[in-house]
């Protein structure tokens, strides 16, 4: 599929808007956060890559075969498996300086594993077990990538779905009792594996697999139908999710953050980290929600350019927005950090400003190379062309 679904662009711009608004260290992160309901940009996130991969890497498949499709996958892995590279040795070298220096507490308390251990935190975060708060997302993207080429060659492309997301429903709910923290356990009677859990990251991975299989399969069930009909949900499921979605919505910007105050136990149904079951109900009541009014909605809306362009380089916007989140916490502090409401103001208006021109560089960068490449491969074969025309020609004489 060569044609971009704009729409989809535009939903991961809005995603990357408010993650950076969430990670930007300015009294605008709290009452932004979590804008409609019970649930992150993180998840739609995660979900709107997995769909996208499940459609792109199914049609590769489809018009180039499997190791082709095997091959992008791994590239796309790489990529991003690159990215925390750098996004790592920049927070401990750049953003490590900055802090020391500046006997920035956000900072030396963000990465005081690093600190401790640096030698051992070097080597275990280029291995992805070492993961700091912010930079703990893309180690997922890179487990994900590398095991969706499996989901969909052994089992989603020959075999059907049913299977695979049975066991990813058992994994996440195992998720709920701890999984994560039972194979870490294991894995340091095994190797002596000296990360602390902690500092492993945040993301319960057995939890969030769920979602990126969910998107991985709605992907690849949309891209492998020819001809697929428009979703239809049955009315008592729509105003189901209207009733969730107004409760959700209501309950968090009237409570707060957490919907429980005081109470742990019950805020677990909601966690974020391991992806709680009535954050995953929330979630899926917003779902249905976008794909019922969603089409409705987009043709009578003008279309937003901005979130387009930020959605098609999600990558690097991602990586810039993250690099901008360390920066401020190493110059200005966390969020709660005392500033004028002007200067907060400030802050998001010039991240922004960079986040735009990273996409437009980078789709510009696309472009060109896409049009270098297409140059190429007419230049090739028209020289194909020229020696089988001179090879016939020859063989006449």
């Amino acid at each position: 599929m060569n044609r971009r679904l704009w729409e989809i662009d535009a939903l991961r711009g809005l995603m990357l808007v408010l993650m950076t608004l969430t990670h930007l260290p300015t009294r605008y992160a709290d009452p932004l956060g979590q804008p409609f309901g019970y649930v992150s940009a993180a998840e739609g996130f995660v979900l709107l890559s997995g769909y996208m991969a499940g459609m792109v890497y199914t049609a590769r498949e489809r018009r180039d075969g499997e190791a082709v499709m095997r091959e992008a996958f791994l590239r796309r892995a790489l990529k991003i498996y690159a990215c925390q590279a750098a996004l790592l040795l920049f927070l401990f070298t750049v953003i490590a300086l900055i802090g020391v220096l500046a006997r920035q507490d956000a900072i030396t308390n963000l990465i005081s594993f690093y600190f401790e251990q640096p030698v051992t935190a070097f080597f275990s975060g280029l291995l992805l077990i070492y993961s700091p708060p912010l930079l703990d997302i893309l180690p997922l993207y890179v487990v994900f990538m590398v095991l969706s080429p499996l989901l969909l060659l052994l089992h989603g492309l020959q075999h059907g779905w049913r299977g695979i997301l049975a066991l990813s429903v058992l994994l996440w709910l195992l998720a709920q009792f701890d999984l994560g923290r039972a194979v870490y356990d294991l894995s340091v009677a095994l190797t002596g594996l000296p990360v602390p859990f902690p500092q492993t990251g945040a993301f319960e991975m057995f939890g969030w697999q769920f979602l990126w299989v969910m998107g991985l399969w709605m992907g690849s069930v949309q891209s492998a139908s020819r001809d697929p009909a428009p979703l239809v949900f049955p009315p008592w499921l729509v105003r189901t999710a209207v009733v969730i979605g107004v409760v959700g919505l209501v309950w968090r910007h009237a409570v707060g953050q957490l919907p429980f105050p005081g109470d742990d136990g019950l805020n677990l149904m909601f966690d974020k980290w391991h992806l709680g079951p009535l954050r995953v109900i929330n979630l899926f009541a917003l779902l249905v929600l976008t794909l019922h009014f969603g089409p409705r909605v987009a043709a009578r809306l003008p279309r937003l350019r901005v979130l387009e362009t930020l959605g098609a380089a999600s990558l690097p916007v991602f990586c810039a927005h993250l690099v901008l989140a360390l920066l401020l916490l190493a110059v200005a502090g966390d969020a709660g950090t005392p500033r004028a409401a002007w200067i907060d103001a400030l802050i998001l208006v010039g991240c922004f400003a960079v986040l735009y021109a990273v996409a437009w560089t980078s789709g510009e960068l696309d472009r060109r190379t896409a049009a270098m490449r297409r140059q190429l491969r007419s230049q090739a074969a028209d020289a194909a062309l020229s020696v089988a025309v001179r090879a016939r020609a020859g063989g006449r004489r």
